[in-house]
């Protein structure tokens, strides 16, 4: 069995994920759908201090392009929305996939659906409306015994909306101001027919494959996190699809448990291994980068101890409430909080801290600074300020870089 240095994982897992490289050229829509296909999904968060993530996913990777055309993606049905590593845009053609999902969750009674066998009165309710409408947001049924607040306070019709969503009747038309527009499936697939729907275990087969081959070197863990597959029985899994010749088995430096390649990117396991795959993008990913988002995953390859505080009081935050991690040449160096005062036309750096033995090198500051640059002036904030730093001179350097 081949083994293995952490760095050409790192390398491997970069160039697989499209954060290798900076862009060779101007993004076009298709690379939009291209980028999603690359990773498998793209997850969606509403928080927005900055653009929300899965817009700077997507900038992570393509650089200045259009956040429209995502929206156009989905308005078109290249894509559509549905729970795998978290909620997500998914490509159409991993519908069947997902259907299978729907119908194991229906079968299996989950609290979902518990919840609407016991409020038929609403679930009958929202199905009429959808059906004369062709497309309803929530926001368009008025509950006043119910005050505003998040999922956990959601009024009875949302939750009809979301249970109908997740069990197939309804999928995501488009949505308007960042607000899901739903629709019937039948409006959005006409012709699906779940006759085409595979087994459950074909369905484990195929997302472990696709987990590895979006991971580039991946062990069992973080392929059961990547689409949220049941951890056990997974080794098994990967060893059988490795001994169908479907995947690569590796020895990865530090681990006693096999690591696994899908035969797609071996040509990048070997480019790594000879020196000829080396990451020189740098960028700032959000917390719910795919990246990043396995946390353990990014401690176990990139030494990278990293919690999202958004969810923290303040009082006990560390870093900040959205900090970025930064990527600079294969290494995740460091992370920042920003704010976009979109208004005031200025990009804050609230905080920046560096990883303990980083140095505040002219190569750092000048690529973290061209970075912060053009995030600014995508976000249309192009003053960019950055109040504080450790180690200090970071952010002197990067308040007169060029």
């Amino acid at each position: 069995m081949e083994s293995i240095t952490l760095d050409t994982a790192r390398q491997v897992m970069l160039a697989a994920q499209g954060l290798s490289q900076a862009p060779d050229r101007p993004a076009a829509k298709t690379d939009v759908l291209q980028t999603v296909r690359r990773m498998g999904v793209l997850q969606i968060d509403t928080i927005n201090v900055v653009a929300r993530s899965p817009y700077l996913v997507l900038w992570s990777r393509l650089g200045d392009y259009r956040p429209v055309w995502l929206d156009e993606l989905l308005a078109e049905g290249a894509l559509f929305e549905y729970w795998s590593h978290a909620m997500c845009f998914i490509p159409i053609e991993d519908y069947p996939l997902y259907r299978r999902r729907m119908l194991d969750r229906i079968e299996a009674q989950d609290v979902w659906i518990r919840w609407g066998q016991k409020n038929s009165d609403v679930m009958g309710r929202v199905r009429e409306r959808l059906r004369q409408n062709g497309e309803v947001r929530s926001v368009e049924f008025e509950n006043k015994d119910r005050p505003p607040g998040g999922w956990w306070n959601w009024k009875d019709e949302k939750t009809a909306l979301e249970l109908l969503l997740l069990t197939g009747e309804a999928m995501i038309a488009r949505r308007h101001n960042f607000q899901r527009v739903y629709a019937p499936r039948e409006h959005i697939l006409p012709d699906w027919d779940d006759a085409q729907t595979p087994s459950t275990e074909e369905v484990y087969r195929e997302l472990a494959l696709r987990s590895v081959r979006h991971l580039g070197v991946a062990l069992s863990s973080w392929v059961a996190d990547y689409y949220r597959l049941p951890k056990k029985g997974m080794p098994q899994r990967l060893q059988a699809l490795a001994g169908e010749g479907l995947l690569v088995p590796l020895t990865l430096e530090g681990f006693k448990e096999p690591a696994y390649v899908h035969p797609d990117c071996i040509h990048l396991v070997d480019a790594a291994a000879a020196g000829r795959l080396e990451a020189n993008l740098t960028t700032l990913l959000t917390p719910f980068d795919p990246l990043v988002w396995d946390r353990q995953r990014a401690r176990d390859l990139f030494a990278f101890d990293y919690t999202i505080e958004c969810y923290t009081p303040a009082a006990k935050r560390r870093y900040g409430y959205f900090t970025l991690p930064i990527l600079h040449r294969g290494r995740l160096v460091g992370r920042l909080d920003p704010k976009a005062h979109r208004a005031q036309g200025m990009f804050e750096v609230k905080a920046l801290h560096l990883e303990p033995g980083v140095p505040v090198s002219d190569e750092l500051v000048s690529c973290l600074a061209a970075a912060l640059r053009q995030l600014a002036e995508w976000h249309g904030t192009p003053e960019l300020v950055v109040r504080w730093s450790d180690p200090p001179e970071m952010a002197a350097r990067l308040n007169t870089a060029g």
